[in-house]
């Protein structure tokens, strides 16, 4: 117990030393051992590292889980140590209600076959989803967060060190410099015998020791320090391969998204009493966009031969002349790939020629490019004067 009590008031001195040294510092009344300029460079790039990899970080989440509420259930889970149960996503969730809406309005029916098929494409995506979720969260989210759990506490706590070391080198300083100042002025005073002088002397040879204890205790921790923060650039370093495995994985998941829905438009393309749009749908600047890029938004069109009144099919277009008035100039918006010999091939941005024909279904015209002529769909043309 006594010993104890020794060392709490011991701690205490040195607790009370270094609180005082810092608010002297604080109003200008101490000198302050000021660190080299690499160092300070040092410190500032582990703030900013710091900073910048808690704010990715929190983002990061949020991208892969936008759900505030299930974000917090996940970090209760990883705090407790318990194993995050499986949520389902929403393109699965989604996928379930049509699968749902279709088997209780009628599976057969146009609507309903188009309700099971869309069904399927968003609960494939939402597996994507969920493999792009936990493919980033371990080759990404889990370095960061080491780095600000791992690395980061141990560079804080020998900072802490370096900062109380600091105090106590100062604190000698400053009690150094005062038993200089006063074994000067016992010096050149008025004699007051021997014993003045040898005190204020041994005072100042007491205050020198420790001024050197100080400055080897200073220096030993501040190589420590300065050892852990220049081990930031390795941290770059492993977040710069972090970063590059989260974009594979991103770019993964975006393509399989892409090729899911691609695969979906062309079913949904030869569906037949597929619904087709308004004539002038809303699309991207076609001056930034490229035509790998823009079969993503293509709006849905039936097959020309579920949609053509009877016998239409069966015409032979070589052998229709255009009419002698009616034909317009038309840009194509998007690609679209003919699903049978009566229609024509389109490519973006080109130019054809079209008309309608009496009696043919409102949403396609004949369409002529140079020697070659076919049905196309109103909704990927911009009909020009």
């Amino acid at each position: 117990m006594d010993f104890n009590m020794k060392k709490l008031a011991s701690d205490a001195g040195i607790f009370f030393t270094r609180a005082v040294q810092f608010t002297e510092e604080k109003f200008g009344q101490a000198e302050k051992t000021e660190l080299d300029a690499h160092f300070e460079n040092l410190l500032a790039r582990a703030d900013s590292t710091k900073n910048w990899t808690e704010k990715i970080l929190r983002q990061t989440e949020v991208l892969l889980q936008p759900n505030p509420s299930a974000r917090v259930e996940e970090f209760l889970y990883e705090k407790l140590d318990r194993k995050v149960p499986s949520r389902v996503t929403n393109g699965e969730l989604l996928a379930q209600y049509m699968a749902d809406a279709a088997s209780e309005l009628g599976p057969t029916t146009p609507y309903g076959k188009t309700l099971i098929k869309v069904a399927e494409a968003e609960k494939q995506l939402g597996a994507a989803e969920r493999d792009f979720i936990h493919t980033a969260s371990i080759s990404f989210l889990t370095p960061l967060r080491n780095f600000l759990e791992g690395d980061w506490k141990t560079i804080s706590k020998e900072r802490r060190l370096l900062q109380n070391r600091r105090l106590d080198l100062d604190a000698c300083k400053a009690r150094l410099k005062k038993a200089k100042a006063a074994e000067a002025k016992a010096t050149v005073g008025v004699a007051t015998g021997l014993l003045a002088p040898r005190l204020w002397l041994s005072q100042g040879v007491g205050a020198e020791q420790e001024l050197r204890v100080a400055q080897t205790e200073f220096d030993r921790q501040a190589e420590v320090t300065r050892l852990l923060l220049e081990g930031i650039s390795s941290t770059h370093v492993n977040h710069l391969r972090c970063l590059h495995e989260f974009v594979k994985s991103q770019t993964t998941y975006y393509a399989q998204c892409y090729r899911h829905m691609l695969d979906l438009q062309k079913q949904l393309g030869r569906f037949p009493g597929t619904f087709v749009g308004t004539a002038e749908p809303a699309s991207p600047p076609l001056s930034s966009t490229s035509p790998t890029t823009t079969a993503a938004t293509m709006p849905v069109v039936p097959s020309v031969a579920s949609l053509a009144p009877p016998g239409e099919a069966s015409l032979c277009l070589e052998e229709v002349a255009p009419p002698a008035s009616g034909t317009r100039k038309a840009r194509v918006l998007y690609d679209y790939e003919a699903a049978d010999s009566s229609e024509l091939a389109l490519l973006a941005d080109e130019l054809i020629t079209v008309y309608s024909l009496p009696g043919m279904d409102p949403d396609w015209l004949i369409g002529e490019r140079g020697n070659k002529k076919g049905k196309v769909p109103v909704t990927y043309l911009e009909l020009l004067s």
